[in-house]
């Protein structure tokens, strides 16, 4: 679909992956760019750098924003799902299922609940959109991502369904794989980060396509690749990084 004067709704577009997401589609052309945030005031920056963004108190795992953007957004024709959680724990060493329960109510049963909420604003446009952010994570197990991976695993499961159930009102449903990129989630990792900027340039030249998948950076492909060649030996390799031993994708 066109992003030139389309309207765009990005969840934790504050900073980030999702405010390269912001920046991308105003360079784009947006006519109007919704910036979903848990406090407003966090997003000041971008609405005050341009008359087009307009901040929205949105925390995707509660039901009652959720409720309220969507009555707030009601010409969105693009939704990016890009809030994520990443609580660093594994699934049997956690105190208990906390962690895990957050993850996955955040990075699977939000995207879901805006997905339900904005459906019918997506339906009045000839044509409208949806980008998952999801992760190399899920596309291969990482042991040592606990809840998060599986969460991923989920969100790509979700968005094949999804595609088939909006195909009939001409919503394109993407799921945006991501490697490594330099954000405060990925703070921890080691090695070579892709720009949050690429990814949501990768993001977009798929959405323009109506792509259903798209690997968006190299970690991304690479992580592909390997699992693609040798699957038993790559979750192998996953399972080593839990002793702390450095794992490497590379060729």
């Amino acid at each position: 679909m066109e992003i030139k004067d389309s309207v765009a709704l990005v969840t934790g577009g504050n900073r980030g992956i999702g405010e390269a997401f912001v920046r991308a589609f105003l360079a784009a052309g947006a006519a109007k760019v919704y910036v979903g945030t848990r406090e407003v005031a966090n997003a000041q920056h971008l609405v005050d750098e341009d008359a087009r963004v307009v901040a929205v108190q949105l925390d995707v795992s509660k039901p009652e924003q959720i409720e309220a953007a969507a009555a707030k957004c009601q010409d969105v024709s693009i939704l990016v799902n890009n809030a994520g959680q990443f609580s660093m724990q594994t699934l049997l060493k956690a105190p208990d299922l906390s962690a895990a329960r957050a993850e996955m109510e955040t990075n699977y049963f939000g995207p879901l609940a805006m997905c339900r909420a904005f459906a019918p604003i997506l339906a009045r446009h000839k044509e409208s959109a949806v980008a998952n952010v999801l992760s190399a994570g899920g596309i291969v197990a990482v042991p040592g991502m606990g809840g998060y991976s599986p969460s991923k695993f989920a969100g790509r499961a979700m968005s094949t369904c999804l595609r088939a159930e909006l195909a009939a009102q001409n919503t394109s449903v993407t799921a945006l794989i991501v490697g490594s990129v330099d954000t405060r989630m990925a703070s921890h990792v080691e090695g070579f980060k892709e720009t949050p900027a690429t990814i949501a340039e990768a993001a977009l030249k798929a959405i323009r396509k109506g792509a259903t998948e798209v690997d968006t950076d190299f970690m991304a492909v690479d992580v592909r690749a390997n699992l693609a060649r040798d699957p038993a030996g790559f979750e192998l390799q996953m399972r080593r990084s839990l002793s702390g031993e450095r794992v490497t994708t590379g060729r």
